[in-house]
């Protein structure tokens, strides 16, 4: 499975787990907008870093935090590099 499709994936199971609204997931999507909320963003991130073996936020300090959609998948992908 490709970083997108895992990232996608997580963001509607823990949506569903977590009992949000998730709004649909395009590229120019606000995180903030997504429906998750910080609790949820950080079982995302625990999870991809279990699945994917990387944590881009611990793994450089200087990073920028993404604010949208495509951001965070770009952020993940570029630390699978």
């Amino acid at each position: 499975m490709d970083v997108k499709s895992e990232i996608i994936a997580q963001f509607r199971q823990v949506a569903q787990q977590q009992d949000k609204r998730l709004a649909p997931l395009t590229d120019d999507l606000a995180l903030l907008d997504s429906g998750l909320d910080s609790l949820c963003f950080a079982i995302v991130v625990a999870r991809l870093e279990t699945l994917l073996g990387a944590d881009p936020f611990s793994d450089d300090e200087d990073a920028r935090f993404p604010v949208t959609f495509g951001d965070f998948i770009r952020f993940y992908e570029n630390a699978a590099k």
